[in-house]
């Protein structure tokens, strides 16, 4: 049985309709559903969740990115994240 690569990145696309907040790599992002907060890894599983209103953070392994958004989506694939945020 073949195992996945394992990486220690994600790569993150953040925008808003004319506003690009972030894209580049990652090692996780922060953010807030229905459900309640929670955190995107690398690694992680297909996933898609409306956003709620609130902070999304951006760990870069630097200066952290964190703005706030009023509404959004976020699909992650193949440890590729996507936000599209205040529409």
């Amino acid at each position: 049985m073949k195992h996945p690569e394992v990486t220690t990145e994600l790569h993150v696309i953040a925008r808003a309709p004319f506003t690009l907040y972030y894209e580049g790599p990652a090692t996780s992002l922060s953010a807030t559903n229905k459900v309640g907060q929670f955190d995107i890894l690398p690694g992680h599983a297909d996933f898609f969740s409306v956003l709620n209103p609130g902070e999304i953070v951006i760990e870069t392994g630097g200066e952290p990115v964190s703005f706030t958004i009023n509404n959004g989506i976020l699909t992650v694939r193949d440890n590729q994240a996507m936000l599209f945020v205040n529409m």
